[in-house]
């Protein structure tokens, strides 16, 4: 499901690449999700469980 992930602690905002070539920017993320999220057994679950329609996000490129 995901590529990359990223993370600013600054603005609080993820990003993700998932394996479609889209990518999204997830906003409000605290700091200890992110840190649970790459430290998680399935990025993909853990992205949707978690994180995917929990946070206001943008789309930045690709078909998603």
């Amino acid at each position: 499901m995901l590529r990359s992930v990223g993370y600013d602690a600054a603005s609080e905002s993820l990003e993700a690449e998932f394996k479609d070539g889209a990518g999204w920017r997830y906003y409000g993320v605290p700091e200890f999700i992110y840190l649970q999220l790459i430290n998680s057994d399935s990025l993909g679950r853990f992205m949707r469980d978690f994180i995917i329609d929990r946070y206001p996000d943008t789309k930045l490129h690709g078909k998603r």
